[in-house]
């Protein structure tokens, strides 16, 4: 990825100054905003486990980042009263790290794996028997008078999330007994969990400045608690601290945010597109060389909220620009601009 990334306002991935969103995070799944579906079964699946007094099965979330799936695994040891330890796949190196976390954990634990599609081969092969029959398979010795000795393990849970379901295998797809998958959050939702933050954070807000913020917040509850703090400061130093729509607009336009949330990368994208190649199509390479961006970046993290609003379209001739593209550009469509099929 390019340097330019890290810097990113409303960049998904998270940040160092996001570490003060801990205390903003919801404890327990009925003061979670959002995620409807998914909370009612997380309610079903916390209480037959505490009915029959076991530990909750495997659950693996994947979906974009920032949507919670850190904070649905919190939430998950709090309402089942246990202990979290957290890692993740890059930093488990070796079979002997993965061994070390398991033995430590004690009945019920969880163990959250954060980027799980990450993890090694060898270190896979050591969490299917201990997802599986909870024990834990290790050789002792080596050479001839080698001998596997194999340990029994509490019932744990391990609570997996990915950003790419696609490249966790199968045989490790198929070990958990629940698998959610996250989605961007309404605008309705994104301003409630504004709002409570703006509580918590005891800053005075009006609704049509918190809605002003949520309707640039991408869906993404991790952007609008950042977008929220920036909007704070400019509040404090060029208003009287209250946020209000007026300080909202001025804040955000002065961050180069647009009222759909692109940002100045996100608009070369579609403007590489629309005015550079006639609306496509045009192959991702292309549109990545023409703006000096390497092409991950685009994929991963630009494209996914422009075929979120139904600004961009994919085909196996390259990237088609819609007519909403053209026109969140102020431009005028032409008469065979494709018309925006929105992801559900």
């Amino acid at each position: 990825m390019t340097d330019q990334q890290p810097d990113r306002l409303v960049g998904p991935d998270s940040k160092p100054g996001d570490s003060l969103d801990y205390a903003l995070r919801p404890q327990a799944l009925m003061s979670m905003v959002g995620q409807d579906t998914i909370r009612e079964n997380l309610e079903i699946l916390i209480a037959a486990a505490k009915h029959r007094q076991e530990a909750l099965d495997h659950v693996l979330f994947y979906g974009p980042p920032g949507l919670g799936k850190t904070t649905l695994a919190h939430i998950l040891a709090n309402e089942m009263g246990v202990n979290i330890k957290i890692t993740s796949g890059p930093a488990v190196e070796r079979a002997g790290d993965l061994a070390a976390i398991l033995t430590n954990l004690n009945q019920g634990d969880i163990l959250f794996i954060d980027e799980i599609h990450r993890l090694g081969r060898a270190v896979e092969e050591v969490l299917y028997p201990a997802m599986e029959d909870y024990s834990l398979d290790i050789v002792i010795g080596k050479g001839p008078s080698a001998r596997s000795v194999r340990l029994k393990l509490p019932r744990f849970t391990i609570v997996g999330a990915t950003t790419r379901l696609a490249l966790v295998t199968a045989p490790l797809r198929a070990r958990f007994g629940a698998v959610y998958r996250l989605d961007y959050y309404s605008v309705a939702a994104i301003q409630e969990i504004i709002h409570q933050a703006s509580h918590q954070l005891q800053v005075p807000a009006e609704a049509d400045g918190i809605a002003e913020i949520a309707s640039r917040s991408r869906g993404t509850p991790r952007v609008a608690l950042r977008l929220l703090r920036r909007v704070r400061d400019y509040a404090q130093v060029r208003g009287q601290g209250k946020i209000t729509t007026d300080i909202s607009q001025q804040a955000l336009d002065l961050l180069r945010i647009d009222v759909k949330g692109l940002d100045s990368m996100d608009r070369r994208v579609l403007q590489a597109v629309v005015v550079k190649y006639q609306g496509g199509p045009v192959g991702l390479k292309t549109i990545a060389a023409s703006i000096r961006e390497d092409p991950d970046t685009i994929m991963d993290v630009v494209e996914p909220y422009l075929l979120q609003l139904g600004f961009m379209q994919r085909t196996s001739q390259g990237r088609v620009a819609t007519r909403q593209a053209y026109l969140h550009l102020g431009l005028e469509p032409p008469e065979d601009a494709v018309q925006p099929r929105l992801i559900e």
